[in-house]
Protein backbone atom coordinates (compact mmCIF):
# COMPACT_ATOMS: atom_id res chain seq x y z
CA UNK A 1 0.00 0.00 0.00
CA UNK A 2 3.00 2.36 0.97
CA UNK A 3 5.00 1.17 -2.07
CA UNK A 4 1.57 2.03 -4.51
CA UNK A 5 1.22 5.56 -2.70
CA UNK A 6 4.92 5.91 -3.42
CA UNK A 7 4.86 5.93 -6.75
CA UNK A 8 1.93 7.43 -7.47
CA UNK A 9 4.02 10.62 -5.51
CA UNK A 10 6.39 10.04 -7.80
CA UNK A 11 4.71 10.26 -10.61
CA UNK A 12 2.60 13.40 -9.76
CA UNK A 13 5.86 14.83 -8.87
CA UNK A 14 7.44 13.99 -12.22
CA UNK A 15 4.41 15.86 -13.96
CA UNK A 16 4.61 18.72 -12.11
CA UNK A 17 8.24 19.37 -13.02
CA UNK A 18 7.24 18.66 -16.48
CA UNK A 19 4.86 21.39 -16.48
CA UNK A 20 7.04 23.62 -14.87
CA UNK A 21 9.82 22.89 -17.06
CA UNK A 22 7.67 23.90 -19.99
CA UNK A 23 6.26 27.16 -18.39
CA UNK A 24 9.86 27.92 -18.11
CA UNK A 25 11.26 27.00 -21.74
CA UNK A 26 8.00 29.08 -23.07
CA UNK A 27 8.69 31.72 -20.90
CA UNK A 28 12.35 32.05 -21.95
CA UNK A 29 11.51 32.03 -25.63
CA UNK A 30 9.21 34.56 -24.88
CA UNK A 31 11.67 36.50 -23.39
CA UNK A 32 13.88 35.24 -26.65
CA UNK A 33 12.05 37.07 -29.21
CA UNK A 34 11.11 40.34 -27.18
CA UNK A 35 15.43 40.79 -26.75
CA UNK A 36 15.96 39.51 -30.63
CA UNK A 37 12.45 41.64 -31.70
CA UNK A 38 14.42 44.72 -29.58
CA UNK A 39 17.88 44.05 -31.82
CA UNK A 40 16.42 43.17 -35.02
CA UNK A 41 17.45 46.04 -37.32
CA UNK A 42 14.59 45.60 -39.90
CA UNK A 43 12.26 46.21 -36.66
CA UNK A 44 14.21 49.18 -36.36
CA UNK A 45 14.04 50.36 -39.77
CA UNK A 46 10.08 49.36 -39.63
CA UNK A 47 9.80 51.55 -36.55
CA UNK A 48 11.85 54.41 -37.95
CA UNK A 49 9.14 56.81 -39.22
CA UNK A 50 9.91 60.29 -38.36
CA UNK A 51 7.99 61.70 -41.28
CA UNK A 52 4.53 63.25 -39.92
CA UNK A 53 1.55 63.23 -42.48
CA UNK A 54 -1.35 65.52 -42.82
CA UNK A 55 -5.43 64.90 -43.11
CA UNK A 56 -6.16 66.80 -46.14
CA UNK A 57 -9.84 65.49 -47.07
CA UNK A 58 -12.47 63.68 -44.68
CA UNK A 59 -15.50 62.12 -47.09
CA UNK A 60 -18.52 59.74 -46.09
CA UNK A 61 -20.12 58.27 -48.15
CA UNK A 62 -23.99 58.44 -46.57
CA UNK A 63 -25.60 55.54 -48.40
CA UNK A 64 -23.87 52.93 -50.79
CA UNK A 65 -23.09 53.88 -54.16
CA UNK A 66 -24.09 57.96 -52.92
CA UNK A 67 -22.19 60.68 -53.71
CA UNK A 68 -18.91 61.01 -50.61
CA UNK A 69 -19.88 64.33 -48.73
CA UNK A 70 -17.11 66.50 -47.89
CA UNK A 71 -16.86 67.49 -43.83
CA UNK A 72 -14.28 69.15 -42.41
CA UNK A 73 -14.12 67.01 -39.04
CA UNK A 74 -15.75 63.60 -38.46
CA UNK A 75 -16.83 61.36 -35.25
CA UNK A 76 -14.96 57.57 -35.19
CA UNK A 77 -15.58 55.48 -32.44
CA UNK A 78 -14.56 51.97 -31.74
CA UNK A 79 -18.10 50.79 -32.38
CA UNK A 80 -19.05 52.19 -35.42
CA UNK A 81 -15.64 53.21 -36.98
CA UNK A 82 -16.33 56.61 -39.11
CA UNK A 83 -20.07 58.10 -37.68
CA UNK A 84 -22.45 59.07 -40.50
CA UNK A 85 -20.73 56.39 -43.37
CA UNK A 86 -23.01 53.76 -44.67
CA UNK A 87 -20.20 51.21 -43.59
CA UNK A 88 -20.47 52.31 -39.84
CA UNK A 89 -20.66 49.22 -37.93
CA UNK A 90 -20.21 46.60 -40.43
CA UNK A 91 -16.86 45.16 -39.95
CA UNK A 92 -14.32 45.26 -37.25
CA UNK A 93 -11.33 45.10 -39.97
CA UNK A 94 -12.79 47.60 -42.40
CA UNK A 95 -13.93 50.32 -40.81
CA UNK A 96 -13.09 53.19 -42.80
CA UNK A 97 -10.27 53.86 -46.03
CA UNK A 98 -7.61 56.05 -46.52
CA UNK A 99 -5.29 57.14 -49.78
CA UNK A 100 -2.55 58.99 -49.99
CA UNK A 101 -2.27 62.50 -51.90
CA UNK A 102 0.57 61.46 -53.81
CA UNK A 103 -1.01 58.53 -55.28
CA UNK A 104 -4.14 60.47 -56.25
CA UNK A 105 -1.54 62.79 -58.45
CA UNK A 106 -0.20 59.59 -59.94
CA UNK A 107 -3.29 58.08 -60.79
CA UNK A 108 -4.18 61.47 -62.51
CA UNK A 109 -1.04 61.10 -64.40
CA UNK A 110 -1.17 58.01 -65.25
CA UNK A 111 -4.26 58.88 -66.80
CA UNK A 112 -3.14 61.74 -68.40
CA UNK A 113 -6.03 63.71 -66.58
CA UNK A 114 -3.73 66.81 -66.34
CA UNK A 115 -6.85 68.40 -64.13
CA UNK A 116 -6.22 65.95 -61.44
CA UNK A 117 -8.53 63.56 -59.58
CA UNK A 118 -11.22 64.34 -57.02
CA UNK A 119 -10.91 62.50 -53.58
CA UNK A 120 -14.58 61.35 -54.25
CA UNK A 121 -13.89 59.69 -57.21
CA UNK A 122 -11.93 56.61 -55.13
CA UNK A 123 -14.51 56.26 -52.77
CA UNK A 124 -11.81 56.80 -49.79
CA UNK A 125 -12.79 58.20 -47.00
CA UNK A 126 -9.53 59.77 -45.77
CA UNK A 127 -6.73 61.66 -47.95
CA UNK A 128 -3.36 62.00 -46.29
CA UNK A 129 -0.29 63.36 -47.27
CA UNK A 130 3.28 63.84 -46.49
CA UNK A 131 3.94 59.99 -45.40
CA UNK A 132 3.50 56.27 -46.97
CA UNK A 133 0.47 54.71 -45.78
CA UNK A 134 1.89 51.51 -46.32
CA UNK A 135 4.76 51.67 -43.47
CA UNK A 136 1.73 51.51 -41.02
CA UNK A 137 1.41 47.59 -41.64
CA UNK A 138 0.62 45.65 -38.73
CA UNK A 139 1.36 48.61 -37.02
CA UNK A 140 -0.87 51.40 -35.57
CA UNK A 141 -1.02 55.46 -35.76
CA UNK A 142 -2.31 58.71 -34.80
CA UNK A 143 -4.44 61.18 -36.52
CA UNK A 144 -4.85 64.45 -34.44
CA UNK A 145 -4.93 64.45 -30.73
CA UNK A 146 -7.01 61.61 -29.90
CA UNK A 147 -7.75 59.15 -32.72
CA UNK A 148 -5.44 55.71 -33.25
CA UNK A 149 -6.05 53.73 -36.14
CA UNK A 150 -4.72 49.84 -37.04
CA UNK A 151 -4.20 49.10 -40.41
CA UNK A 152 -5.81 45.99 -41.43
CA UNK A 153 -5.15 45.78 -45.17
CA UNK A 154 -4.64 47.04 -48.56
CA UNK A 155 -8.00 48.81 -50.02
CA UNK A 156 -7.67 47.27 -53.64
CA UNK A 157 -9.72 48.68 -56.04
CA UNK A 158 -13.13 47.72 -57.42
CA UNK A 159 -14.65 47.98 -60.80
CA UNK A 160 -16.33 51.26 -60.06
CA UNK A 161 -12.91 52.71 -60.95
CA UNK A 162 -13.43 52.08 -64.25
CA UNK A 163 -16.23 53.96 -64.24
CA UNK A 164 -15.19 56.69 -61.85
CA UNK A 165 -12.21 57.50 -63.50
CA UNK A 166 -12.70 56.14 -67.09
CA UNK A 167 -10.67 53.47 -68.85
CA UNK A 168 -7.77 52.23 -67.58
CA UNK A 169 -9.03 53.55 -64.25
CA UNK A 170 -8.83 50.04 -62.85
CA UNK A 171 -5.26 49.49 -63.76
CA UNK A 172 -4.68 52.82 -62.88
CA UNK A 173 -5.56 52.83 -59.67
CA UNK A 174 -3.68 48.74 -59.00
CA UNK A 175 -1.29 49.49 -56.52
CA UNK A 176 -2.24 52.81 -54.88
CA UNK A 177 -5.64 52.40 -53.75
CA UNK A 178 -4.91 53.05 -50.12
CA UNK A 179 -5.14 51.47 -47.09
CA UNK A 180 -8.15 50.11 -44.95
CA UNK A 181 -7.93 50.42 -40.79
CA UNK A 182 -9.93 49.86 -37.91
CA UNK A 183 -10.35 52.13 -34.98
CA UNK A 184 -8.48 51.33 -31.62
CA UNK A 185 -9.46 54.75 -29.78
CA UNK A 186 -12.05 57.05 -30.82
CA UNK A 187 -12.44 60.68 -31.12
CA UNK A 188 -13.06 63.91 -33.62
CA UNK A 189 -10.48 64.04 -36.55
CA UNK A 190 -10.26 67.47 -38.66
CA UNK A 191 -8.62 68.51 -41.26
CA UNK A 192 -5.36 69.52 -40.55
CA UNK A 193 -4.67 66.99 -38.40
CA UNK A 194 -1.39 65.28 -38.25
CA UNK A 195 -0.67 61.83 -39.00
CA UNK A 196 2.26 59.87 -37.36
CA UNK A 197 3.15 56.29 -36.33
CA UNK A 198 2.63 55.02 -33.08
CA UNK A 199 5.70 53.67 -31.25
Amino acid sequence: MNSKCTQKRSRSHEEFYSLVRKQTSSQLVARKLVIFAQNDPMEEMLNTLPQRGKLEWIGLRPKKRAPLQEVGEALLTVEEGLAGDHYAGESGKRQLTLIQAEHLQTVARLLGREEGISPQLTRRNLVVSGINLLAFAERQFQIGEEVILEMTGKCHPCSRMEKNLGAGGYNAMRGHGGITARVIRGGVIRLGDAVSLVL
